[in-house]
């Protein structure tokens, strides 16, 4: 498919000031910061289940809201996927040829919106229904990888401020709705094979 938007004229020129940023930066911090755009999304795995963990001992109730957590994340990275697929914005290294600490993705490989943006938040709006200390850690990684992705040059800024959105929107919706079922949905879990994750030790 051919792309749709060229997102360049919006914010083109912040992109590579903070990719001409991360070429002059030491080297040590652009390994920092290219280590946690790649991997850093493996921290909220880690965070999901320490909520869940912790709910175990709340009711089962909260273990409901808990896992969930994971299932809404999901949820809001295919809204975002489909997002990219109506939108189909290229990558700015494509756009704008320059040189970045990732390499460039190929064509096709849609830039808007993130989906690294849209998981994190998704998953730090869905924690903060489970546990504000939990969801506020979450929150500040989230910021830190939606930052991260432009610092390599995977997107422009609107990618991932969009991103950051979708997934907050969509982590906010379903997080509300299972706290308002999480009752009804503990007693049905509690007679399935899910038994074992929401029956507190």
């Amino acid at each position: 498919m051919t792309p749709v938007y060229d997102g360049s004229h919006l914010d083109g020129s912040a992109y590579t000031d903070v990719t001409g940023l991360a070429d002059r930066a030491p080297g040590w911090l652009d390994d920092v910061i290219s280590a946690w755009s790649t991997y850093g999304l493996a921290v909220f795995a880690a965070l999901m289940l320490i909520a869940w963990w912790r709910a175990r001992r709340a009711g089962t109730a909260v273990v409901v809201n808990a896992l969930a957590v994971p299932l809404i994340t999901f949820a809001a990275f295919v809204v975002d996927l489909l997002l990219k697929t109506v939108v189909r914005e290229d990558r700015p290294c494509q756009t704008l040829h320059v040189i970045t600490l990732e390499a460039c993705p190929a064509p096709g490989d849609w830039s808007f919106p993130s989906n690294h943006a849209a998981i994190a938040a998704a998953a730090a709006v869905a924690l903060l229904f489970v546990s504000r200390r939990l969801g506020a850690l979450a929150l500040v990684a989230a910021a830190l990888m939606a930052a991260s992705r432009v610092w390599v040059g995977a997107h422009y800024p609107h990618d991932v401020i969009a991103g950051f959105l979708v997934g907050a929107l969509v982590a906010f919706a379903g997080a509300w709705t299972v706290r308002r079922h999480q009752e009804a949905l503990a007693e049905r879990l509690k007679n399935t094979p899910l038994r074992p994750l929401v029956v507190g030790a």
